[in-house]
């Protein structure tokens, strides 16, 4: 009985000699390189050094769009998109096309009620004008365009459906509640129920002269800014605009034309394009509205490796030159990092 039993534990242990070791993974992932975390640290600590350049709220958010590595300063804080929320505008345009239910060279109607100031605004008193579908993203991507862009915010289904379309991409923090007149609207604090945009913006301003002072020296609107209508994260832009980059979102037709008018965006040259090394390809689209600057897009490095980028800064009284530097900043500090940071192994989505 003694023999059996020292036969016994013998094999037990033998067993436990020839049995695998747990894999790191059962441990959770390796630990990153020190190299990386240090670039990591350096990185984020510029982000948030760029962010004393204001007197208000910065978000940033760059992602890898070839590893999905992600790292964000505030980057689940809301902020108005004011012009950029065109991004998911257009989106929802170009899903259409890929449906079959519209085209880029149909013509829509310049109605005159959606008419509201700037751009082609003069266009919409001609009785018949219209523009070819194509065209109106041509505007309202690369001009920023008000009037265009609530053309096919119309055509679109309305704010409800571009929010639809969003969300249906499985991104969260990002809603849109008006078109750019509304939107603007809600920027006097007015809620007029007839009349043109320009009779009620005159009138608002005969009534209230702060809003021109606050339009002249570009002072933020707290109220404007704290109101959850028509506002995105920073991750959640990065998520929309990685969608589209992705080809997730978009067939692979619509998501070359998107880029491409993207690419020819003639607002914000001071902002993601500002600091990066002349030549650099920036598809991108930018939102200014008092004291709010904004800029997203897609930046390609010269390896042709190309990351995302959404900078947002909101409550800003220090005016458009500063807000400008620091989207340019955190642009450019990204560039460097994607391209000269260690090489990282884990590439999954890191956020602070």
């Amino acid at each position: 009985m003694p023999q059996l039993l020292r036969l016994t534990a013998f094999l037990a242990a033998l067993g436990l000699f020839f049995t695998p070791l747990p894999s790191a993974d059962a441990f959770g992932p390796p630990p990153k390189p020190v190299l990386q975390q240090t670039a990591e640290a350096k990185l984020l600590a510029e982000f948030a050094r760029f962010a004393t350049l204001s007197d208000g709220s910065v978000g940033i958010a760059v992602r890898d769009l070839q590893t999905g590595e992600t790292q964000a300063l505030n980057g689940d804080t809301l902020f108005p998109m004011a012009s950029a929320y065109k991004v998911a505008v257009a989106g929802r345009i170009f899903a259409l096309v890929d449906a079959g239910e519209l085209r880029l060279d149909d013509q829509l109607a310049l109605d005159p009620a959606l008419a509201s100031e700037g751009g082609i605004a003069w266009m919409f008193s001609r009785p018949g004008a219209s523009l070819s579908v194509d065209r109106l993203l041509e505007l309202m991507l690369q001009k920023s365009d008000n009037n265009a862009t609530d053309v096919l915010v119309a055509r679109a289904g309305g704010p409800q459906a571009i929010t639809g379309f969003v969300a249906k991409l499985g991104v969260n923090g990002l809603r849109v509640d008006s078109d750019t007149a509304h939107l603007l609207y809600r920027a006097m604090g007015i809620n007029p129920l007839s009349g043109s945009f320009r009779q009620n913006a005159e009138a608002a301003r005969r009534a209230d002269p702060l809003l021109v002072t606050r339009d002249i020296r570009d002072l933020p609107n707290l109220n404007f800014a704290m109101d959850p209508k028509d506002t995105s994260t920073p991750s959640a832009m990065l998520d929309l605009i990685t969608a589209y980059a992705s080809g997730r979102a978009l067939s692979a037709a619509s998501t070359q034309r998107l880029f491409t008018i993207m690419a020819h965006c003639e607002t914000g040259k001071a902002r993601i394009v500002g600091m990066l090394p002349p030549g650099t390809a920036v598809a991108h689209k930018t939102g200014s509205l008092n004291g709010t600057g904004n800029d997203v897009g897609v930046v390609r490095l010269p390896d042709g490796r190309r990351f995302a980028v959404a900078v947002f800064v909101m409550k800003d009284s220090k005016g458009h030159r500063s807000r400008d530097r620091i989207i340019a900043e955190a642009a450019r500090a990204a560039y460097d990092y994607f391209l000269y940071a260690p090489e990282r192994a884990h590439g999954l989505a890191h956020k602070s």
